[in-house]
């Protein structure tokens, strides 16, 4: 199940590297334009996976953080180079925090669906990189490049 995976429209990603059940990764939201034109990377701090199932918890930013409770399974690609390839199905809770430290979760139904690799990228695992944040938050995020073994 490691790759990306389009996170509640095309233009964020939702980066997923599996290690021995283990999920390590990131979400990278757009900002909306009456927010800011910056991405934040929400790194995913606890992630499971065991069977089909699959659960992780981001960071907060912004006193909001996202969880994900659900399954991987095969989508209506044939290849990792075809888009819909994998999906993730399940309920995602993106929880704002009040001043008062009060959780307020949002709950959705949702599918997140695999994004093709591209022609120049090979069958190469997603490999973690350290130091490419670009949440503007100055703390360094788990970065991903696909590459060969």
């Amino acid at each position: 199940m490691t790759g990306e995976y389009e996170f509640l429209a095309p233009e964020n990603t939702l980066a997923i590297l599996e290690e021995e059940g283990k999920l390590k990764g990131y979400i990278d939201v757009i900002q909306g334009e009456d927010e800011s034109n910056e991405v934040l990377s929400y790194p995913i701090t606890i992630g499971t996976r065991g069977g089909d199932h699959v659960e992780f918890k981001t960071a907060k930013i912004h006193e909001k953080y996202y969880r994900f409770r659900g399954s991987v399974a095969r989508g209506g690609g044939h290849t990792s180079k075809d888009s819909d390839f994998l999906r993730l199905t399940g309920d995602l809770e993106v929880v704002t925090v009040d001043l008062a430290g009060q959780e307020h979760p949002e709950a959705r139904h949702v599918t997140f669906k695999w994004k093709p690799k591209s022609e120049d990228e090979d069958e190469g695992a997603l490999r973690p990189l350290h130091g490419n944040s670009r949440s503007g938050s100055g703390r360094d995020a788990l970065r991903f490049s696909r590459s060969s073994r």
